[in-house]
């Protein structure tokens, strides 16, 4: 295995685990993870932790697939 593969492998291992992580603190139904780290409990701060998680969850999905295909591209044949 080159060194680009080894890199792209721990890339993706870490944003796999990270989206995850990220997908259970999203909160379903008005109650989950992201409002007990939060502590706010009006509406408008949790609309922006919860804006802000789906843009950290789309990133580190962006990441995953980006070095997926990456992987896919530097295998050698």
């Amino acid at each position: 295995m080159g060194a680009l593969l080894i890199v792209l492998c721990v890339i993706w291992a870490i944003s796999g685990i990270a989206l995850v992580v990220l997908v259970l603190m999203h909160s379903g139904k008005g109650t989950g993870l992201s409002e007990a780290f939060s502590g706010i409990q009006s509406s408008v701060g949790t609309g922006i932790i919860e804006k802000n998680l789906t843009r950290m969850t789309i990133i580190a999905a962006s990441i995953f697939v980006l070095s997926l295909v990456g992987m896919m591209l530097a295998w050698p044949l």
